[in-house]
């Protein structure tokens, strides 16, 4: 089971969302709630909310998705118990909330509503809500017996396990036959080979980590292998000094002829790395003229 989590500040064209007939949605879990529609619940909510004028985004949002296997066995009762066990582990028993099932496709899945706001009037901390859904789903399937995301995942790896030893095995000729000397050229040696390399980069323009492309399946690097992570596929480039000392300067570097963020760990990785080259370089040198003489 997967467990997805936000703040919103549009509840009603969410539950509005949530609550569609055509998609034979079902109320399976309703709390502090008397409203039979979504207008009638979004106003219950509005009532609450108006002792906090601070907090914008004040419903959280949550989408538990069992695996087809598990949402073809769910009864009501379970798919209820599952909502509880979950607003449970996230603390939010005590707030208005409803939560509706959509069976429109063969994946099953629920769509929950939180007040953000409680009944005293102070907001729900939301650091980090996405992550701690996934925590919270993790645990509920597992005290249910359900699929967990990482046994998901596992399936999906053991399933493409011979296209990952390919993309491995290709990657590990590039970088030491091809000795790519940035991102780009790798990018382009992988190409050439039959394989897209594809850059993370999230809103804030910051590099993330490449997924790997191949015979119609699309892979995160570290589902290739845990040495194909970025700063692991960074630690095989041969970067150039003025390179590196632009990149280390301001965590920034060309891809693909734009400009990206990285991290500064990631920089400082990158500058170290020339620094070290730029040493054996000059220490092998150095020998070398001693074996001359």
């Amino acid at each position: 089971m997967i467990g997805k989590g936000k703040s919103i500040s549009h509840t009603g064209a969410s539950m509005g969302y949530g609550w569609n007939e055509e998609k034979e949605a079902k109320v399976v879990y309703r709390k502090h709630l008397a409203g039979d529609n979504p207008k009638q619940i979004t106003q219950e909510f509005k009532i609450v909310q108006l002792q906090n004028h601070r907090c914008k985004k004040n419903t959280l949002s949550f989408v538990l998705s069992p695996t087809i296997e598990d949402g073809r066995k769910l009864k009501d009762k379970e798919l209820r118990e599952i909502t509880e066990r979950f607003v449970k582990e996230m603390g939010l028993q005590e707030r208005q909330a409803i939560a509706f099932v959509h069976q429109d496709k063969s994946h099953l899945h629920i769509h929950l509503y939180v007040n953000r706001i409680g009944f005293d009037g102070k907001a729900y901390k939301d650091n980090y809500v996405g992550k701690r859904s996934q925590q919270a789903a993790a645990k509920v399937a597992k005290q249910m017996g359900l699929t967990t995301v990482r046994e998901v995942q596992q399936q999906k790896l053991d399933r493409v396990k011979d296209v990952r030893a390919e993309i491995k095995k290709i990657h590990e000729n590039v970088v030491t036959e091809m000795q790519p000397k940035d991102f780009d050229q790798y990018i382009e040696y992988m190409k050439q080979r039959d394989i897209e390399v594809i850059p993370s980069i999230n809103k804030s323009n910051r590099l993330q980590g490449f997924r790997f492309e191949y015979k119609g399946h699309n892979l995160k690097g570290s589902e290739v292998h845990r040495s194909m992570s970025m700063g692991r596929i960074a630690d095989r480039m041969t970067f150039d000094k003025q390179v590196s000392q632009s990149i280390s300067k301001n965590s920034t570097m060309r891809l693909l002829v734009n400009t990206v963020q990285i991290s500064p760990n990631l920089a400082a990785k990158i500058a170290t790395k020339v620094v070290k080259q730029v040493i054996k370089r000059t220490i092998d040198k150095g020998i070398g003229i001693g074996i001359e003489i």
